[in-house]
């Protein structure tokens, strides 16, 4: 599914060098596969290593240019909040950027996006998150709810004033990664290369996280075998993702996550005793820093006897 899902960073890729140095959606597909082929290649670790030079790189880049339009456009701030407010219930939400669509129909494109940007209950996060070093469970877990929140409130938030001060939002016959060309565009001189520049490194950064989660999930379905035949399929899935019609490539991938999402969500109801367990745990004295050592498995109940099941 995480293949599946990349083609909408592919798309996001061409989007934005097309709009910004009119260069061909094909051969933006053929750069963006050669690089992730390029990491991906070199295993775990240096996945690792370019994602954390280039996630803080194109945090700052992005968050600074639009800060700054925001403080150059101040006046303009409480008028987008209230817009933004008084749109979630007067039907502006469904009208805007969805002529002719419902108010449920815009509610469930909300979600779709939302759920793409945070990746909340598709069960992804936690792949990363069990790597981290970290003394207890629960406080990472702190750390994946503070990430849900700082992309969606934070910067989504963000992003929307920058769309609505620029008002391109109005124009319902552009694309997403168009509209936000056109808002930096419009307050910064070469604003859309800066935005072109993110695009590329937040889709180049995604796009090899979600090569690692799948990779594991793979690995561990259908054993090591399997993985080159799997990397063919995922480099090659950019390419596609690149020329593929907008709509097509978010259907997909909205398809994709509700596929991941409902078994993950499943599980969770499983998992809710081990994890009221263990906040309590930590919650019952959040300031002390436990052992690496130490042990959870009175907690979770964990049965040393499970098998893989292939």
């Amino acid at each position: 599914m995480w293949a599946v899902r990349c083609i909408t960073s592919a798309k996001a890729v061409a989007g934005s060098l097309r709009d910004a140095l009119s260069f061909p959606a094909w051969a933006s597909g053929l750069l963006l596969a050669l690089f992730v082929a390029l990491v991906v290649v070199g295993g775990i670790k240096r996945i690792a290593s370019v994602a954390e030079k280039l996630v803080p790189f194109m945090s700052l880049i992005y968050t600074g240019a639009a800060i700054f339009i925001l403080i150059i456009q101040w006046r303009q701030i409480p008028s987008a909040l209230a817009m933004i407010v008084a749109g979630a219930f007067t039907g502006t939400a469904a009208v805007g950027g969805f002529a002719g669509a419902s108010l449920l129909y815009a509610a469930r494109i909300g979600v779709a996006r939302g759920v793409f940007t945070n990746e909340a209950g598709l069960g992804s996060a936690p792949i990363a998150h069990s790597s981290a070093d970290t003394d207890h469970p629960a406080r990472q877990g702190c750390w994946g709810a503070f990430e849900v929140f700082f992309d969606t409130i934070i910067m989504c938030t963000i992003t929307a004033l920058v769309i609505i001060i620029s008002g391109t939002w109005k124009d319902a016959s552009i694309d997403g990664t168009e509209m936000s060309n056109r808002a930096f565009s419009a307050a910064i001189p070469g604003g859309e290369y800066i935005i072109a520049i993110c695009i590329v490194l937040f889709a180049f950064a995604t796009t090899i996280a979600w090569y690692y989660y799948s990779e594991k999930a793979i690995e561990y379905i259908a054993g090591q075998k399997t993985i080159l035949v799997y990397r063919i399929f995922f480099i090659g899935s950019l390419v596609y993702g690149a020329v593929a019609a907008v709509n097509d490539v978010w259907e997909i991938s909205d398809l994709s996550n509700g596929l991941m999402a409902i078994p993950n969500l499943i599980a969770l109801i499983g998992l809710a005793g081990p994890v009221v367990a263990l906040t309590d745990d930590f919650f019952s004295d959040p300031k002390t820093i436990r052992p690496k050592d130490h042990s959870y498995a009175s907690l979770i109940r964990i049965k040393k006897d499970v098998k893989r099941f292939h």
